[in-house]
C-alpha cells in the first residue's frame, strides 16, 4: 500500500488510464447528465416538467422548504 504522495509519474498514469477507460469523467458526465435532463424535458415528463420549473423532482414537500432549489423567496402581494 502506498500513499498519495509516494506514486510515481507512472503509477499515476496507469490510475487515470485504468479510471478513464471504465468511468465517465468530468466534461462527458456533465454532458450527458445534462442530454438526460434536456430529454427528460423534452418528454414532457413529470420531471421533466419539475426541472424546467426549478423545483424538487423526487418527491420532496414544497409548502414550506426546498429554498435552494426554488432560490431565494419573492414576495407576494406587499405594497
Amino acid at each position: 500500500n502506498k500513499r498519495v504522495h509516494e506514486l510515481s509519474e507512472a503509477d499515476v498514469a496507469a490510475i487515470t488510464k485504468e479510471i478513464r477507460a471504465n468511468h465517465m469523467v468530468e466534461g462527458d458526465l456533465r454532458k450527458k447528465v445534462a442530454m438526460d435532463i434536456k430529454g427528460l424535458m423534452d418528454l414532457g415528463s413529470y420531471r421533466g416538467l419539475r426541472h424546467r420549473r426549478g423545483l424538487p423532482c423526487r418527491g420532496q414537500k414544497t409548502k414550506t422548504n426546498a429554498r435552494t432549489r426554488k432560490g431565494k423567496r419573492k414576495t407576494v402581494g406587499a405594497a
